[in-house]
């Protein structure tokens, strides 16, 4: 049924979303990192790998959070393992989330055309 392993994809990727939103705010305490949340996560058909969106709060320190919690996938991936129970984890891959900054920078320009602050 094709219909089954979408919903399958869409409540795994839901939970690992949860689980990981605390795992990642320990790793960051722990560490030291930039503040940084799970904004996303995508799972393959097959399972196998979940994408993971990050945003970060101090976007400069973008570069060095997403860096670091890479490394630590594969501490984190057992965890979730621990955590939640399911045959296979996925194998974790994280991505630094630029939606929020796209969004902000978006609110400035238009706040910027309305205000009549724009340089042409």
């Amino acid at each position: 049924m094709p219909g089954k392993s979408f919903h399958r994809t869409d409540r795994l990727s839901a939970q690992l979303r949860r689980e990981l939103g605390m795992l990642v705010h320990a790793a960051v305490r722990e560490h030291g990192l930039a503040s940084a949340s799970v904004s996303d996560v995508e799972v393959t058909r097959d399972l196998a790998h979940a994408k993971v969106f990050v945003t970060v709060l101090q976007p400069e320190r973008a570069g060095d959070t997403v860096a670091a919690l890479k490394a630590l996938a594969p501490e984190l991936r057992r965890q979730l393992a621990a955590a939640i129970r399911i045959r296979h984890v996925p194998e974790l891959h994280f991505h630094y989330d630029e939606s929020v900054d796209r969004g902000e920078r978006i609110d400035a320009l238009l706040r910027n055309l309305r205000s009549g602050d724009h340089t042409d």
